[in-house]
């Protein structure tokens, strides 16, 4: 078992470092290698899916997290990943369910608060827009679209981060 726990260690360790030092492809094959022979491993499928969302392969990196998250629903890591997928996407309520999720698994998990309140502003400015173009006279909703804007202005830049 110890030997079992090390080699996972090491080839975790390796796999980040390769992919930090601007070597995806590498680390891939040996994430793809490790998990050849050990395909339900949690923290190697993690990390795949981060790899694969770092070279913009969101569609694949979805699918390793809906699993993980089907095979381990205890943790709360995948949906706050999935909810940063989404919110890449422009999918704000499926952003936010996943967040939901997490905070139901890992309530005082700080991160997914942030990313939750980013969510809710980005889910105002859509309503906010909405109600502009039904209502374009509208004396509040100026202010109100200009709020959001300002601070949704950092969001719409940059998602909601996931934990590495």
């Amino acid at each position: 078992m110890g030997q079992s726990l090390a080699a996972l260690d090491s080839d975790l360790r390796e796999a980040t470092r390769l992919h930090h030092a601007g070597q995806s492809t590498a680390a891939l094959e040996r994430v793809d290698a490790y998990l050849a022979g050990k395909p339900k491993e949690a923290q190697m499928r993690f990390l795949k899916s981060v790899i694969l969302v770092d070279t913009g392969r969101y569609r694949q990196a979805s699918a390793i997290l809906e699993q993980l998250a089907q095979d381990y629903p205890e943790l709360a890591e995948p949906h706050n990943n999935l909810a940063a997928i989404r919110a890449a996407e422009g999918d704000w309520p499926g952003a936010r369910r996943e967040l939901e999720e997490t905070l139901r698994l890992q309530p005082g998990y700080a991160p997914a608060h942030e990313n939750l309140g980013d969510v809710y502003i980005m889910l105002a400015a859509e309503s906010y827009r909405r109600a502009f173009a039904a209502e374009p006279k509208s004396a509040s909703l100026p202010r109100k679209l200009a709020l959001v804007r300002q601070l949704g202005a950092p969001m719409a830049a940059q998602p909601p981060s996931a934990p590495r």
